[in-house]
């Protein structure tokens, strides 16, 4: 019996075929971009402030690599420290080296494209976390050889608690595949991480604009801090079924409700047309433009650290 496959709960489905393939190539190789500028790097990180566990803090490494301190625990967010992803070199250096982290509690993986699930990372993590898998995906990691008491694997709205954070995984809009024969044999989401009853932390995950955000605003009202991608949406005709253009993330966030925006998935890995500048650009003009207030948001450098108390 073949393994199960999952669809998006809304049934939005990428059909794409060979020949939209070679249609992107062929647009791709017609621009010119600039690639040599780069988004924003802090060459020297405040280590003190994110091992600070009396202070809750985010941290980012780069594209979709948050760490996240709450109540004296640190969870990372899909930790990838590799330096090239399939043939697409980093565009930015590692600013923070995975040895110099705390001691890491819980992970949370959002889905299993190689660009968010990177084993050799997670092999080198410091301390002994708790991966907190997308259900489909444990066999995986028990196939690595994570034991499997060290992975939870769970489903679109299931919770899970355990030292003073409770992990909420939700749905998002978008796919999975790793191999050949593994479409979509796992689900993707993203994850509301709450320190009840004081702070929360929405990361997004990989996803398209959809409904689910305005039902995730409904299950989880009032979200302090909403983690979004805004990169990696060109070609839009391409893209636009499992990426958000930088407008459709602050509609998101808008249909979230949340209280602050954090961009991310954007000047780490080329992994479309957009480059992470243009992204960024694309970004503010349409947070003016949707009339939203700067205070509301923080744009963090590749290494930068928000500290969390600070903005709610």
């Amino acid at each position: 019996m073949g393994k199960q496959k999952y669809e998006n709960p809304n049934g939005v489905r990428n059909t794409h075929r060979m020949k939209d393939f070679f249609q992107w190539y062929r647009e791709r190789v017609s621009k010119s971009k600039d690639l040599q500028t780069t988004i924003p790097i802090q060459t020297k990180p405040d280590y003190q402030l994110f091992h600070n566990m009396n202070v809750d803090s985010l941290t980012w490494i780069g594209h979709a690599t948050f760490l996240l301190r709450m109540n004296g625990v640190t969870v990372l967010t899909d930790p990838v420290w590799a330096n090239f992803m399939g043939t697409t070199k980093r565009g930015v250096p590692i600013t923070i080296p995975v040895h110099s982290l705390p001691p890491v509690d819980f992970v949370v993986i959002s889905h299993g494209h190689y660009d968010h699930l990177n084993f050799q990372t997670l092999k080198k993590l410091p301390g002994d976390p708790v991966f907190l898998v997308p259900k489909g995906l444990k066999s995986l990691f028990l196939t690595k050889r994570f034991l499997s008491d060290r992975v939870i694997e769970l489903e679109w709205w299931e919770q899970w608690s355990s030292q003073s954070l409770s992990f909420t995984f939700v749905p998002a809009q978008h796919w999975v595949k790793r191999g050949l024969f593994d479409t979509n044999t796992s689900k993707w989401g993203g994850w509301v991480i709450e320190a009840p009853p004081k702070r929360s932390v929405y990361f997004v995950g990989d996803s398209g604009y959809f409904d689910g955000f305005t039902q995730v605003g409904q299950e989880k009202p009032e979200i302090d801090y909403a983690i979004f991608p805004i990169g990696a949406y060109e070609p839009e005709w391409f893209m636009e079924l499992d990426h958000m253009t930088p407008e459709q993330a602050v509609q998101g966030f808008r249909d979230v409700g949340a209280k602050h925006f954090v961009p991310m998935h954007y000047g780490t890995f080329r992994l479309a047309d957009d480059t992470g500048p243009e992204a960024l650009e694309r970004f503010e003009q349409s947070w003016r433009e949707q009339g939203m207030l700067e205070e509301q948001k923080s744009v963090l450098p590749i290494g930068g650290t928000l500290r969390l108390d600070s903005k709610t």
